[in-house]
Formats: C-alpha cells, sequence, structure tokens
C-alpha cells in the first residue's frame, strides 16, 4: 500500500533505476508523490520504466566519476538520493585481477562517493536531505566468493555511517538498505549455471526460506526517505529474510 502524498513536493535522484530492484524503487518513489531523475548506462532500455511512472531518465555511466558528479549537480537539488547502482562477481579471490577488483569498486563505492559529494552541499544548505544507501547483506557477513562485492558493500556501510555523524545536525539523514538475495533478472543470469538448486539454497540461507521482491526493498526505501524514519540515521536495515540476522 502507498501514500501518493509522503514524498511530494520531494525530488529524488536514483542510480541505475532501469530494472529490478532499482526500477521498484523508482516505481514506488514516484507513487509516493516524488519527483524522480534516475540514471541508466542505456537509457533507450530504461525509457519503459520512466514512461511507466513519470519518472525522468539520464543516460550515466556511474564509474565515470567526473560524469556521476556532474550529473547530480546539474539535475538537482535532490532531497533524497538513493545509490543503487551495484555488481557482483562470483570469483575466489585469489582469481580476482586487479583491473576486477577495480571495477567493482568504482561500480559499488566509488560511484557512492561521487554522487553524495554532489548531493550534499545543496542538503546541507536546505538543512534537509535522506541518503539511502543500497549495499548487501555481504556487506555485514562477508560473501564466499564474493570477497571484493562484500568489501565494497561493507566501505558503502561505514561510509554511510560517517556521513551520517558529519551531517545529523545539520538536517539530513543517511541510511543503508542491505538486501538479501532479492528475485532480480540479474540474480537470475547469475545464477544460471546453478541453476534451480543454487536458486534453493539462496532462499534456505534466510530465515524466511524465500527470495525477496525488488517491491520489498522498494518500501524500505519510501520508509526511509518519508518524515516516519526523521530519527532514523547512520543504520543499516536488513531487508534479507534474516539472512543477517546476528551479523
Amino acid at each position: 500500500m502507498t501514500d501518493s502524498s509522503r514524498l511530494r513536493g520531494k525530488r529524488a535522484f536514483v542510480t541505475a533505476g532501469s530494472t529490478g530492484i532499482g526500477a521498484a524503487i523508482v516505481r514506488r518513489l514516484t507513487a509516493e508523490g516524488a519527483a524522480v531523475v534516475f540514471s541508466a548506462e542505456d537509457a533507450a532500455a530504461a525509457r519503459s520504466t520512466a514512461a511507466a511512472c513519470g519518472a525522468r531518465v539520464v543516460p550515466l555511466d556511474v564509474t565515470d566519476l567526473a560524469a556521476a558528479h556532474r550529473t547530480v549537480t546539474e539535475e538537482g537539488p535532490f532531497d533524497i538520493l538513493v545509490n543503487n547502482a551495484g555488481m557482483d562477481q562470483h570469483e575466489f579471490f585469489t582469481h580476482t585481477s586487479i583491473e576486477q577488483w577495480r571495477h567493482l569498486l568504482a561500480v559499488n563505492l566509488e560511484a557512492v562517493f561521487a554522487t553524495t559529494h554532489a548531493a550534499l552541499p545543496p542538503m546541507q544548505a536546505a538543512a534537509y536531505g535522506r541518503l539511502i544507501n543500497i549495499a548487501s547483506e555481504a556487506g555485514r557477513m562477508g560473501s564466499r566468493g564474493g570477497a571484493v562485492y562484500a568489501a565494497a558493500k561493507g566501505g558503502v556501510i561505514a561510509f554511510t555511517k560517517s556521513i551520517a555523524r558529519e551531517n545529523g545536525r545539520k538536517g539530513i539523514t543517511a541510511n543503508v538498505i542491505a538486501p538479501g538475495p532479492v528475485d532480480t533478472p540479474l540474480l537470475r543470469r547469475g545464477v544460471e549455471v546453478g541453476g534451480e538448486k543454487l536458486l534453493a539454497a539462496l532462499s534456505a540461507a534466510t530465515l524466511l526460506n524465500r527470495l525477496g521482491t525488488p517491491d520489498e526493498v522498494a518500501a524500505a526505501v519510501a520508509f526511509l526517505a518519508g518524515e516516519e524514519a526523521a530519527f532514523i540515521t547512520g543504520e543499516t536495515l536488513g531487508v534479507s529474510g534474516g539472512m543477517g540476522c546476528g551479523a
């Protein structure tokens, strides 16, 4: 259930909003009244998402840090920033090249630096802002076959806590959402080799014995973006079916 007035008058920027979790976030924020701009590497592929909910798409490769900073600056100011862009690579660490390390850190961590660096000054001037970063339970638990991804997402969590400490008295909250296994096209492509057995194993890793949905992550984003969450900052909210319980 959505409230079409909860975010009315707010402007939001979402990275990687064309499919999966990103598209669900874009749909949910617009349904709750926000004016949303979202990025996509392939703007043409994202037009259906934009058209369906009245959001606007801008082409952006988030690994181009100068372009990411420039885009958020030129399109802003924004009340809400959602850093959703991310990618994983299932590879044992000793088989990982320095090029893979750099690319995964660029997508998952460095892009968060660039967009946040651009979005924060206007938020500070307005004494209001909501920063929401999508990490992963891997950032709290580690990941067998995903050490670089886990390192990057762990960095996102620590970075967000630091931003929360620096900006709490400026009317800005900064929080992390840590999804577990979510049923997205990206996940389906990533587990093609393991097939249904791997999907079943991912489901069994959660206390609820199922995959999450993009809409469930989007609902958590909308909550943290709204006034009901005004006293929540520096926190990591697991939307993972209990996968991170005790982490």
